[in-house]
C-alpha cells in the first residue's frame, strides 16, 4: 500500500516520510471496527493516553504523520495523516471529541464507558493507572489513501497512531 501510495502521490522534494504501521484497540473485534469505520470516513480520531506512550518509548504523533492503519490481521487498510493532536485530561473530552472518534453510538457516555475500561487495560502493568484528569493525546486524522476510501475525508497530501 506504501509504494502505492508514493507512485500516486507528489511528495515535495525527495520527501519520503518515515511511517509507521499499527491496528486501533487491542482486541480483534474493535481493531477490525475501527478499522471499518475509518474507511466508512466516520472514525476521524483515536485518542491513547499519553502515559502509554511514555511507557513504551514512543514518540508523540504530529501533524503530518503518516500511518498504514492495519486490521487485527496486520493487512493494511488505509494510510492516515495526523491533522492535529491536542493534550487533554480525560475528564475534559467532550461531544464533540467522542463524535470524532467515531465509535458506538457516538455519545459522550459511551465513550467515556468504553475508554475508560480501554485505558485499564492499555496501563496494565505500567505502574500507571487510570485517573478522571490523566493526560489523553487527542489525534485527528484523514484519510489520504486509497483514495476512494471514506468519500470527502482524502485530502491533498499535507500531512506526515496509535491505538485507542
Amino acid at each position: 500500500m506504501w509504494r502505492e501510495f508514493l507512485a500516486l502521490r507528489a511528495l515535495p522534494g525527495d520527501e519520503h516520510p518515515t511511517i509507521s504501521h499499527w491496528h486501533f484497540c487491542d482486541n480483534q473485534p474493535d481493531a477490525d471496527e475501527c478499522a471499518r469505520l475509518v474507511l466508512a470516513g466516520k472514525k476521524r480520531a483515536t485518542a491513547p493516553s499519553l502515559w502509554s506512550f511514555e511507557v513504551h518509548g514512543e514518540p508523540l504523533p504530529e501533524v503530518g504523520d503518516l500511518h498504514v492503519i492495519t486490521n487485527w490481521a496486520g493487512e493494511a487498510q488505509c494510510i492516515i495523516r495526523v491533522a492535529g493532536v491536542e493534550v487533554v485530561p480525560l475528564n475534559e473530552i467532550t461531544e464533540e471529541h467522542a463524535r470524532a472518534e467515531g465509535e458506538g453510538d457516538g455519545s459522550l457516555a459511551w465513550w467515556r464507558a468504553a475508554h475508560w475500561s480501554y485505558y485499564h487495560r492499555e496501563l496494565e502493568g505500567s505502574g500507571y493507572s487510570p485517573e478522571p484528569d490523566m493526560p489523553i493525546i487527542f489525534e485527528r486524522f484523514e484519510v489520504v489513501h486509497p483514495p476512494c476510501a471514506a468519500p470527502g475525508t482524502a485530502g491533498a497530501l499535507g500531512r506526515s497512531g496509535h491505538a485507542a
